[in-house]
């Protein structure tokens, strides 16, 4: 029986494949030293390198400088503003407490001004809130924080509410549902203004620390692309013998323009924004803290009143508080230490609030001294008019008016010392933008010029 012959193609050998790979390398190389193997064609693989780089080097530092206008724009539009909301629904919360603590102790004596002063700060926080819920991611933090105070907010005005009815009545549980309502506001409703106010801030600090990068991708292109047409100047000067190429030079100062302006725009800016921040958006967080802290303090103060000596706890806040706000009561216990928050945004503040800070610091051992004197008397209704008697000058309430104004004072002071600093660096970084852009276009312009004036004269 015959055996059948099986047919087929040949595998090839290694010595095939290896001339095959020999003659395609060969050819390549061919192909490039036609390519470059002349001057006109060097000049023309010239022209496409530098014109890439001058592009890319435009179009890299409009980017980078347009990333960081924006987030400078963000501090100054979006989060320091949501930043100092988030402060001021908290000082709002903190006095309407504060307020309705104050009224229930005056009752049917409490001035309308002081029922429209509870009502306004409870309209400033829902305005606010409502504010801060359009203009915040709705996966954010901040959105989390501010739909827990939304559906706190009117519960806490209802218990309040309850508690003046049951006053009028003249039923006792009116002092008890002024406690629940407090108790509520300082265990839920201001932690949670707290959170909110810790989420604002750190966006602001992420915004902060992107406008405030510097663009060192972009310099460093821009100085290889300058090293690259420096170097092509110097190849012409050789071969040609000819001192000055009017488009390459001009290519060149164009680079060079990019750079010194990609430079100083970008460090002045991160001055401007520095000082803003050095001088209002810190000094503002330490200020919020203590003006928040005298609200609280008052608070205890107030609701130590109305527990009429049923509870010590208001006590124990006030001294906490008042120890955070100017330091803990030293050893005779009339004077304090004077390393509170006080003390902290008096040592931070800008010129235009010291004076402010340094008067608040004053009226406080008035206010300490004042409350001390009400706690150590026997007489109930003497040391509610010393702590919130209407229309008196020399009671507590007066005091911390006083106090609170200055620094409400201080606040607009760094406030307006932030806007000076930070306003316009936005919009000057996007003139930066733009700029580099049509500096890059006029650089691949003189790059064209300057080597199509050399390829013509080969033609």
């Amino acid at each position: 029986m015959a055996t059948p012959v099986v047919t087929g193609e040949r595998a090839p050998s290694a010595t095939t494949t290896a001339t095959t790979a020999a003659t395609v390398r060969t050819a390549t190389q061919q192909r490039l030293r036609q390519l470059t193997g002349t001057a006109p064609a060097r000049l023309r693989a010239a022209g496409v390198v530098l014109t890439t780089l001058v592009l890319l080097f435009g179009a890299l530092t409009a980017w980078q400088v347009s990333v960081r206008a924006k987030a400078a724009g963000q501090v100054v539009t979006h989060s320091q503003p949501l930043s100092q909301d988030a402060a001021e629904i908290y000082r709002s919360l903190a006095d309407a407490d504060t307020t309705a603590a104050s009224a229930f102790l005056l009752a049917g004596d409490a001035p309308p001004a002081l029922r429209e002063r509870y009502e306004g700060d409870l309209a400033t926080a829902a305005r606010l809130l409502a504010q801060a819920a359009a203009r915040t991611d709705a996966s954010s933090d901040a959105q989390r924080w501010v739909a827990e105070l939304n559906q706190q907010l009117p519960k806490y005005a209802g218990l309040v509410e309850t508690a003046r009815a049951n006053d009028r009545q003249g039923l006792p549980l009116g002092g008890a549902y002024l406690r629940y309502a407090s108790k509520q506001m300082q265990g839920t409703m201001l932690p949670a203004a707290q959170k909110l106010a810790e989420a604002e801030n750190q966006q602001l600090d992420r915004d902060y620390a992107a406008a405030e990068s510097f663009p060192w991708t972009a310099l460093v292109l821009g100085l290889l692309t300058l090293g690259m047409l420096a170097w092509c100047q110097v190849l012409l000067l050789r071969r040609t013998n000819r001192v000055f190429n009017i488009g390459m030079l001009g290519a060149s100062a164009a680079v060079l323009a990019g750079l010194l302006w990609l430079t100083v725009g970008t460090v002045s800016a991160g001055l401007d924004l520095g000082d803003s921040r050095a001088q209002g958006a810190v000094p503002l967080r330490v200020l919020n803290q203590a003006r928040i802290e005298a609200l609280q303090s008052r608070a205890a103060e107030n609701l130590d009143l109305v527990a009429r000596g049923g509870s010590d706890s208001y006590d124990k806040d006030w001294l906490k508080y008042t120890g955070a706000l100017a330091g803990a009561p030293v050893a005779d216990g009339r004077t304090r230490a004077g390393q509170g928050t006080l003390a902290q945004a008096a040592a931070g503040a800008p010129k235009d609030a010291a004076a402010a800070l340094e008067q608040a610091g004053k009226l406080f051992p008035s206010w300490d001294a004042r409350h001390r004197a009400a706690e150590e008397g026997d007489d109930y209704a003497a040391a509610v008019k010393a702590v919130v008697g209407p229309g008196g000058t020399d009671t507590s309430e007066a005091v911390f008016s006083a106090l609170d104004g200055q620094l409400g004072k201080a606040a607009a002071a760094e406030l307006a010392a932030f806007e000076r600093s930070a306003d316009g660096v936005g919009g000057g970084l996007t003139a930066l933008a733009v700029g580099a852009a049509v500096l890059a276009l006029l650089a691949a312009a003189g790059v064209a010029v300057g080597l199509g004036r050399r390829l013509a004269e080969y033609r």
